[in-house]
């Protein structure tokens, strides 16, 4: 059995991706920054029939927490197959860059940057334990430098500052790492799920949570000949589903 790590996953995109992944028989370790709630979501799931999910407390931001998470991991099942990196957080709007203060920026930084650089060097061990190891960083359509350069892109005048930008340093960190990887059977790969309805944009957005965590399973639960150091995006109307970086 498959064992995964998911980071942020106690509500939205990241809940619906550890359900999916239940029905599809793998064992799904649910990151919760408060375990008390995460526990709390994972006995309703196991009340509806949800198998093979527990609750892991960690903080993206905290070193000693990812730790301590790849501890218990390293205890109960020796390994990690997957590591989705789906915590993240919008800041403080607006981000006008000229005048978005640094704290403000830094802040996002620290989790959808820092925090997953953070928690891939710390489960990295328990991750070559895997055959088939695979790391998705759950990134942004707005990460895309080229699409921001677009005037014609549908979301060209979103920019704000803090989040575009730290999820621009996430697509590099993809890159690098993917690359770094290359000779052994890992597949690193930023994967947008589109601009999807949760609590993250007020459910402004046009797309569904189950949506949205099929196709972030779509480009995770790749064979050996899939892809690695691709940015994909269920915005691109593509059938490579490839977005520009």
């Amino acid at each position: 059995m498959k064992i995964v790590l998911i980071t942020g996953a106690n509500r939205s995109i990241g809940l619906e991706t550890v359900k999916q992944l239940s029905k599809k028989g793998l064992f799904v370790y649910l990151g919760t920054r408060d375990l008390a709630k995460g526990e709390e979501v994972v006995k309703k799931l196991h009340e509806k029939g949800f198998q093979n999910i527990q609750a892991i407390q960690i903080d993206v931001t905290n070193a000693e927490s990812a730790l301590e998470a790849k501890n218990i991991i390293k205890k109960e099942k020796g390994k990690l197959d997957i590591l989705i990196n789906n915590a993240g957080i919008l800041g403080d709007i607006p981000q006008d860059p000229s005048t978005t203060s640094v704290k403000n920026i830094q802040k996002v930084f620290d989790t959808n940057f820092f925090g997953v650089i953070t928690v891939t060097q710390t489960f990295l061990e328990l991750l070559k334990k895997s055959d088939s190891p695979r790391i998705s960083n759950i990134t942004s359509g707005l990460g895309s430098l080229t699409l921001h350069s677009d005037p014609t892109w549908k979301y060209y005048a979103i920019k704000a500052v803090s989040y575009v930008s730290s999820k621009t340093a996430l697509n590099a960190f993809t890159v690098t790492l993917a690359h770094e990887l290359k000779e052994l059977p890992f597949k690193v790969n930023s994967i947008d799920p589109g601009y999807t309805a949760t609590d993250f944009n007020h459910h402004s957005g046009p797309g569904s949570v189950e949506s949205a965590a099929r196709f972030i399973i779509k480009h995770t639960l790749l064979d050996e000949n899939g892809p690695t150091g691709k940015f994909f995006s269920n915005d691109i109307e593509d059938e490579s589903e490839e977005s520009p970086w």
